[in-house]
């Protein structure tokens, strides 16, 4: 279903042609652009072109490294989940206000058609045109709205079935991010914990190397003494 839902909103930026991107960006990892290009059939141009039209929205976010042998930046993407079902939720919220917009259009207002060239005018035009038909003069009749209000009311019906669904997968997402964020939190605690203890440790490995000098290493040296008239002898007696 999220699929299915991320390659509607593909469609409504970059056209159903492009859709089918979303088989490639599905994934937490950032992908090489020329992998999208290849495996989509089309040349690197093509490619960036859709993916610059997704971006324009903020729907994918990009990365670039830079090639060390050849020195060029290749770039990554990778679709952004949540903000791509926040614009299908706006683009159905919009769609639902302008279908209930022609609902209360057709219920208080009379339209006319032409019969035979099925041109509609509302009642202001039909009466400035002495409610004739400029194309084939023939005279307007009224509409009948019945058919066409429920018709509306059955799209408005589904535009909010898919709105509820998109509103689901929203929170799945949120509750997602929500944990993955905490499981970042507790690694960083860990970390700083872990540096904090080894600081600690450092600490009192200083604190006990300057409390305990060090013990100076004596060296077996001969025993001199000094001898009448400033010279050195050995304590032996010499013969």
């Amino acid at each position: 279903m999220l699929k299915n839902l991320l390659k509607e909103v593909i469609s409504l930026v970059a056209g159903k042609p492009a859709e089918d991107i979303i088989n490639i960006l599905d994934t937490q990892k950032y992908i090489n652009e020329f992998i999208i290009a290849k495996k989509l059939n089309l040349t690197i141009n093509q490619a960036r072109n859709i993916l610059y039209k997704i971006s324009d929205h903020g729907l994918v976010s990009s990365i670039r490294k830079k090639d060390k042998r050849k020195g060029w930046y290749t770039y990554f993407w990778k679709i952004e989940i949540l903000k791509s079902l926040e614009f299908l939720r706006e683009n159905f919220l919009k769609k639902i206000e302008n279908t209930e917009h022609q609902i209360k259009s057709r219920e208080t207002k009379r339209f006319y058609i032409c019969p035979r060239c099925h041109i509609e005018l509302s009642e202001e035009n039909a009466l400035i045109n002495n409610f004739t038909c400029n194309e084939c003069g023939s005279i307007l009749v009224l509409k009948d709205n019945t058919k066409l209000i429920r018709d509306l009311r059955k799209n408005k019906e589904k535009l909010e079935r898919d709105l509820m669904v998109v509103g689901e997968e929203i929170s799945r997402e949120k509750e997602k991010e929500g944990k993955k964020k905490a499981k970042e939190i507790k690694r960083e605690e860990r970390k700083t914990k872990k540096k904090s203890k080894i600081s600690k440790l450092s600490k009192e490995k200083i604190k006990k190397s300057k409390a305990k000098p060090k013990k100076i290493k004596k060296h077996k040296t001969k025993k001199w003494k000094k001898a009448k008239g400033g010279k050195k002898t050995s304590k032996k007696k010499r013969k």
